[in-house]
C-alpha cells in the first residue's frame, strides 16, 4: 500500500520527511513544536507574528512595555501615526526567538520561520527587512514568506551572506501571485526553493476573497505544477489547507506535489502554544462550529471556530505596546471602527465593535480560534 513515508522531500541537499507544520501565529507553533518535527525528520515551522511580544512572554524580556513607554502621548487619540517599533529592539526579539530554537535543534529535519509581508507594523519595509535578516543571522534553516506578494522581500536580504545558503519559500494561493513573485525574483538572481499552495480551506487568513468557495486546492497546485512545468523550473510545490491524512497527502504527491503543510491537525498536540482548555475546543469541534469571516482588520477572510471570544471584541486599542497591524500611516480597521462605535455610544463605554476584532490583543490572548477545514 502507497503511504506518505515512502516519500522525501529533496531540497537542495536536504532530505526531509515531506511534512511541513505550518507557522501558527501567536506562539501557537512553537519552538517546541518545530524542533519536535525536526528531530523526526520533517520541517517545523516558528511564527515571527508579534516577536517581541512573544519573546518577552518566552525570555523575559520587556520590549512591549518600552514601546508602550516610548509612544504613550498617543494613548488618548486615535490618531496612531507618531507610534513607531524600535527596530533594534524588534532585531533583538527576533534574534531571541530565532537563535535560542536553533541552540536546541536535533535530528535531520530542518526549523524554519514564517515572515508575514501584511504585518506592517507601522513601518512595512522597515520593519519585514529587519526580521528577514535577523531570521538569517539568527542562523534559521529556511523562510517561508506568506501572507503577501514579496515582491521586495528578496532585495531585503540580498546583501546578507546566507543569503544563497538559506532555504527560502513562498506562499502563494494562484499560479498568477508566483508569476508575479518570480518576476521580482529574477531581480536578484535567486528562485524561491520550494513554493507552498495554500488553498481556500487553510486555517486562519486566507488569500481569497467572498469567491473562495468557488476554488479548489487541487486545481491551484495544478495550475502551480503546469506554470513551472512550462517555464523549465524544478521547484519543489507544497499544498496547504485542507491536508488532513496520509492518504491525502499520498493523492496530492502523485499529482505533482512533493510535500504537504499541515497545522490545524497540531494545534491538539502537547507541544502546542494554546492553553489546554482551548484545546479541548478544537478537540471537540464539528465542522458547522467553523466559519469564514471578515472580522480580520487586515483585510483578509479569517477561517474560525465560531465560538471564539473574539468576535464580541470591545478592546480600547492599545497600539502605543503592540500595534502590529498599523500601515505606514498609523491606520487600522479596527480603529475606524472602535472610533465609530465609541461615536455610536455618545462617548461612553463600548460595549461590542460589530465587523472587526483588535487582531493583537486577541492572537496575544489566544480568543482568536482560528483553524483549518477540518
Amino acid at each position: 500500500m502507497d503511504k506518505l513515508d515512502n516519500y522525501r522531500l529533496q531540497l537542495g541537499d536536504n532530505e526531509y520527511v515531506p511534512i511541513m507544520i505550518g507557522g501558527m501565529g501567536v506562539d501557537i507553533s512553537t519552538a517546541e513544536l518545530a524542533l519536535e518535527a525536526s528531530r523526526l525528520g520533517g520541517i517545523g515551522h516558528i511564527s515571527d507574528a508579534m516577536v517581541p511580544f512573544v519573546s518577552d512572554r518566552n525570555y523575559g524580556t520587556k520590549f512591549s512595555k518600552a514601546k508602550g513607554d516610548a509612544n504613550k502621548e498617543s494613548r488618548a487619540s486615535f490618531d496612531k501615526s507618531s507610534v513607531k517599533f524600535n527596530l533594534d529592539d524588534l532585531r533583538q526579539a527576533q534574534l531571541n526567538h530565532v537563535e535560542k530554537t536553533m541552540a536546541r535543534k536535533k535530528g535531520p529535519g530542518g526549523v524554519f520561520v514564517n515572515v508575514m509581508e501584511k504585518l506592517n507594523m507601522a513601518d512595512p519595509l522597515g520593519t519585514l527587512e529587519t526580521r528577514l535578516n535577523a531570521a538569517l543571522d539568527g542562523g534559521i534553516d529556511g523562510v517561508t514568506l506568506s501572507a503577501g506578494l514579496h515582491t521586495s522581500s528578496l532585495r531585503l536580504i540580498a546583501e546578507n551572506p546566507r543569503f544563497r545558503d538559506v532555504k527560502i519559500g513562498i506562499i502563494v494561493s494562484s499560479a498568477r501571485a508566483l508569476k508575479i513573485f518570480l518576476r521580482s525574483s529574477t531581480r536578484v538572481d535567486r528562485l524561491p526553493d520550494y513554493i507552498i499552495c495554500e488553498g481556500p480551506l487553510a486555517g486562519g487568513h486566507i488569500g481569497f476573497g467572498n469567491d473562495w468557495k468557488k476554488q479548489r486546492l487541487e486545481d491551484i497546485v495544478a495550475d502551480v505544477v503546469a506554470l513551472l512545468k512550462k517555464d523549465g523550473l524544478n521547484i519543489p510545490v507544497i499544498p496547504a489547507g485542507g491536508v488532513f491524512t496520509g492518504s491525502d497527502a499520498v493523492e496530492f504527491i502523485n499529482n505533482g506535489a512533493s510535500a504537504v503543510q499541515v497545522a490545524t491537525r497540531f494545534t491538539i498536540t502537547e507541544e502546542c502554544g494554546l492553553p489546554g482548555k482551548i484545546k479541548q475546543k478544537y478537540l471537540i469541534a464539528k465542522e458547522e462550529d467553523i466559519e469564514v469571516n471578515s472580522y480580520s482588520p487586515t483585510g483578509y477572510l479569517m477561517r474560525m471556530l465560531n465560538n471564539s471570544p473574539c468576535l464580541d471584541s470591545n478592546i480600547k486599542p492599545n497600539c502605543e505596546a503592540l500595534g502590529y497591524i498599523l500601515d505606514g500611516k498609523g491606520q487600522c480597521q479596527y480603529i475606524d471602527a472602535y472610533q465609530a462605535a465609541q461615536e455610536a455610544a455618545g462617548g461612553g463605554k463600548v460595549e461590542r465593535v460589530d465587523g472587526k476584532m483588535c487582531i493583537c490583543y486577541h492572537f496575544s490572548k489566544f480568543s482568536c480560534y482560528t483553524c483549518g477545514h477540518n
